[in-house]
């Protein structure tokens, strides 16, 4: 699919924001889409770079947004997968990056040019109150993941986030290392260590060369907090109704 351009390349894309298009909004985007594939920890933006594209994760691949402090340490804010996008997706014109976005799990993407999608909102109301209600998910996510930081242990963090990544590239197999994974939890190596000895003592989960293989997802699940639930259901709630009756249209 990403070697050449499709007449339907949001219904094609693996991205579940482009896949809910009604199709005369989905030909609204079509023409200003392109494929694009990120490799492992490709940097999308930094802080203060200008904010120029879209990009919408396709299939396994996942960004993380993550906030870079002043001693250099980066703390992911949120994970991003096909059920999303990166970039100014409610914002008129170019505006500066607040945290640096990278690629986590590489894979193809589409993307698109922030003028253009602000082009295509004036054609359509509704692509409009769509990316709004996704804006809306992506701060729920945020909070969640400041009252997470805060309030729950390593080990409910690492399971969380684990079970996140599973579930978003739909494989067992994550390719992270002990050190990435501590990176994104904010925590250092000898703590991430323990957990997953822990984990790996319980059947949970192997650790390879380069990789985290998950062998009893449910095991993790159980060891999550509830914060990943908490998001999937907001997700579920704003965007189940992802168009707006005619009735609301009219009021708003």
């Amino acid at each position: 699919m990403f070697g050449r351009l499709e007449e339907d390349a949001a219904a094609e894309s693996g991205n579940n924001l482009l896949r809910a298009l009604r199709p005369t909004d989905a030909a609204i985007l079509n023409p200003y889409l392109e494929p694009w594939i990120g490799s492992r920890g490709q940097i999308i933006y930094e802080p203060g770079d200008p904010v120029r594209s879209v990009y919408f994760p396709c299939g396994p691949s996942l960004i993380s947004y993550l906030v870079v402090l002043q001693n250099g340490t980066a703390v992911e804010t949120a994970l991003i997968g096909r059920e999303g996008a990166v970039g100014g997706v409610v914002s008129r014109g170019r505006l500066p990056a607040f945290a640096r976005a990278e690629v986590q799990f590489p894979g193809p993407f589409m993307r698109m040019r922030i003028a253009d999608l602000e082009e295509a909102k004036k054609q359509s109301a509704t692509l409009g109150n769509l990316f709004a209600r996704y804006a809306d998910c992506m701060a729920a996510q945020i909070f969640q993941a400041g009252a997470c930081n805060a309030a729950h242990s390593i080990e409910q963090r690492t399971a969380k986030w684990l079970v996140s990544a599973v579930e978003r590239t739909g494989g067992p197999d994550i390719p992270l290392t002990q050190d990435q994974l501590a990176v994104m939890l904010a925590v250092g190596r000898s703590y991430i260590s323990r957990v997953l000895r822990a984990f790996k003592q319980r059947g949970i989960l192997e650790t390879r060369r380069g990789s985290l293989y998950i062998r009893d997802i449910d095991e993790l699940r159980g060891l999550a907090c509830e914060c990943n639930d908490s998001v999937r259901a907001h997700f579920d709630e704003v965007l189940a109704g992802v168009y707006p009756t005619e009735d609301e249209l009219i009021a708003a």
